[in-house]
């Protein structure tokens, strides 16, 4: 099977660590739940905190929701306009000819999120196989205390178009027999059998289920074997003939289908970014159970 890249491994990774192009960045949040009933379904904190106590020697820090996404809206992780993110990138050091390595705590989700922005602003990063998990385990050295930070660049994006789409888009995809829609979420939650903390419970209409946790191996942190990823969207009738649109919670879980379906080879695949954090809410969008 030809595999494309986008995957590091810890020792590939750790045979670079001081080459001058290379930017490291852990990628890591935390979502706080909140009470059922609460106007919002999670508080955002940025992994500062486990940052500062642990990270990959020279590793800067990116803070998704408050440096990387739209504050004009009550839902987390939306995608910023395009010189939003040129320049908070270039504060951090990543410029074009960087070679870029992201990684995250627990989940691969954080690191596969900015993985997903990056793609759709033109530019090959990779993820860390296993996260800071699998480097911590395999005893690799760790650097501790606030990020030194990488000298200023400039990074100019080349944009794509239709890497993230909205509702109306979402809903049109969801009736159309060229596109499959994929939802990343558990299937408790894709067949509503679970109250919701987004809103109504359920899934977008005629979605199959390929759930995040399903394409990652829980007791290392690394991603399942290409061949054991491809068995799982084959049998929910995604194939390389459809268009492909994924969606979670938040838009967040869903890019890990998003890494993997391109590690496959797919082109034609695209993230929903309002995911049921916008769609649960809206009660003129259909939502089915079952």
């Amino acid at each position: 099977m030809a595999e494309r890249g986008g995957l590091i491994s810890t020792e590939e990774l750790a045979g670079r660590i001081g080459q001058a192009d290379l930017r490291v960045y852990d990628c890591t949040s935390y979502l706080d739940y909140q009470p059922e009933g609460s106007p919002v379904p999670y508080i955002v904190r940025p992994g500062k905190v486990s940052f500062e106590e642990g990270h990959i020697p020279g590793a800067d820090f990116l803070d998704l929701q408050n440096e990387f996404s739209r504050q004009d809206t009550e839902l987390r992780f939306m995608l910023s306009d395009v010189a939003q993110l040129e320049a908070a990138f270039g504060r951090h050091g990543l410029g074009n000819d960087s070679r870029v390595v992201l990684y995250s705590i627990g989940t691969a989700m954080w690191a596969t999120r900015f993985w997903w922005m990056l793609q759709s602003l033109g530019f090959d990063a990779d993820v860390l196989d296993g996260g800071l998990d699998k480097w911590k385990a395999e005893g690799r050295a760790l650097e501790t205390g606030p990020a030194k930070g990488y000298p200023p660049a400039t990074f100019t994006a080349k944009p794509k178009a239709g890497l993230f789409i909205d509702k109306r888009e979402t809903q049109k995809a969801s009736t159309n027999r060229s596109t499959v829609v994929v939802n990343a979420l558990g299937p408790q939650f894709h067949k509503g059998l679970e109250p919701s903390r987004y809103g109504r419970p359920g899934r977008i209409p005629g979605s199959v289920n390929v759930p995040a946790a399903t394409l990652i191996d829980a007791a290392n942190k690394t991603f399942v074997p290409l061949a054991d990823a491809e068995q799982k969207f084959a049998a929910q009738g995604i194939t390389k003939d459809k268009r492909v649109v994924a969606y979670c919670g938040g838009g967040i879980s869903a890019t890990i289908d998003l890494f993997q379906l391109h590690r496959l080879g797919y082109d034609n695949i695209t993230l929903y970014d309002g995911s049921m954090g916008e769609w649960a809410k809206d009660a003129s969008l259909p939502i089915e159970t079952g």
